[in-house]
């Protein structure tokens, strides 16, 4: 591969045994995530019964030190995401819970946890200096480390509407979030996926493209309103199966590695960070046109998209409440 190639270019190679490894990792993390959203079981035995076992008897060892999962950040994110898993389903499976507004703090609490988690590392490995392997895995520091922190950092700022979580009326209890609309999820996309890209980049052909299309898919298609549910529970199955075998993404022949290239970190950095830009000017305008307290209120109920969330998750009776926002006359004009 030429310098140019490594300029144009995410990844140095994908052969055609990676991509089919690729969409089974997809179409794994989908499947297990609908069966766990849907029988309660099913959550418990793969989100309690198995983290415990393998935190006993398997991640000591498969993530120890020197494996490209055994720094902190692994540890702490493995258990921040179950933790995530565990919260909402308390909230989906115990009404009175749901019902208290404290209790609706958690959804955004734990999301903004993982998010600053991840800009902190950002921010760590960009005033490492690196130009090689570190903790298991290819470095490169540079302003990208800087300008996806910042980029996180928006994203977390841009969180809102929580007090409007609500618990679906359907068989799977869903824990439903009408304001995390498709912007906030794609800004939220490209910026994760350039945190894994610029932090782990041999982990970021499944670890940041296929673990986020994991949970997009189902909150665009087959369940909306609930993708923090999706993403939480998809993102503790792939952190529970890397640290058990981190070897997939580094050292067998499925593994995909990122092209290094300066280019390449630089471009989907700037891209997260005019995404998140745009996502918060956006909400800063509706702040002010529509006069709405970004921490107590619901900021895009005049959306369709929110519209339709609400619909399709609440009674008939419930439906006009939380829509039928009145809007001030300045954004009416």
């Amino acid at each position: 591969m030429t310098m140019e190639d490594r300029d144009v270019f995410l990844f140095a190679s994908i052969p055609w045994y990676s991509w089919v490894a690729w969409f089974v990792v997809l179409g794994a993390l989908i499947g297990l995530n609908e069966l766990t959203r849907r029988f309660r079981w099913a959550g418990l035995a793969i989100f309690v019964a198995l983290p415990i076992i393998l935190t006993i008897f398997v991640w000591p060892t498969s993530a120890g030190a020197g494996s490209s999962t055994g720094t902190w950040f692994h540890w702490v994110k493995v258990y921040s995401a179950l933790a995530g898993v565990l919260g909402f389903m308390a909230l989906r499976y115990h009404p009175r819970l749901a019902a208290r507004k404290w209790a609706l703090c958690f959804p955004p609490l734990i999301l903004a946890i993982n998010i600053l988690e991840a800009c902190i590392r950002d921010f760590q490995v960009g005033g490492m200096h690196a130009n090689g392997m570190v903790d298991g895995v290819y470095m490169l520091s540079g302003p990208w480390n800087w300008m996806n922190g910042v980029a996180g950092l928006l994203n977390l700022l841009t969180i809102c509407g929580w007090f409007g979580i609500f618990i679906s009326r359907d068989k799977s209890k869903d824990m439903i979030w009408p304001d995390m609309l498709w912007f906030w999820i794609i800004a939220y996309d490209l910026w994760n996926f350039a945190y894994v890209y610029n932090c782990v980049g041999d982990h970021s052909f499944y670890a940041g493209a296929a673990l986020l299309i994991s949970c997009t898919i189902p909150a665009f298609f087959i369940k909306k309103g609930a993708w923090l549910q999706h993403r939480a529970g998809t993102l503790a199955l792939w952190m529970m199966f890397t640290m058990a075998v981190p070897a997939f993404v580094t050292d067998s022949r499925f593994s995909v590695d990122a092209s290094g290239s300066p280019v390449a970190l630089f471009t989907v950095s700037a891209v997260a960070l005019l995404a998140n830009v745009a996502v918060a000017a956006y909400q800063l305008r509706t702040i002010i046109r529509r006069r709405r307290n970004p921490l107590t209120d619901e900021l895009y109920t005049q959306l369709p998209a929110f519209q339709q969330v609400v619909a399709q998750n609440r009674g008939p009776r419930e439906v006009a409440g939380p829509v039928a926002h009145p809007q001030p006359a300045t954004a009416r004009s």
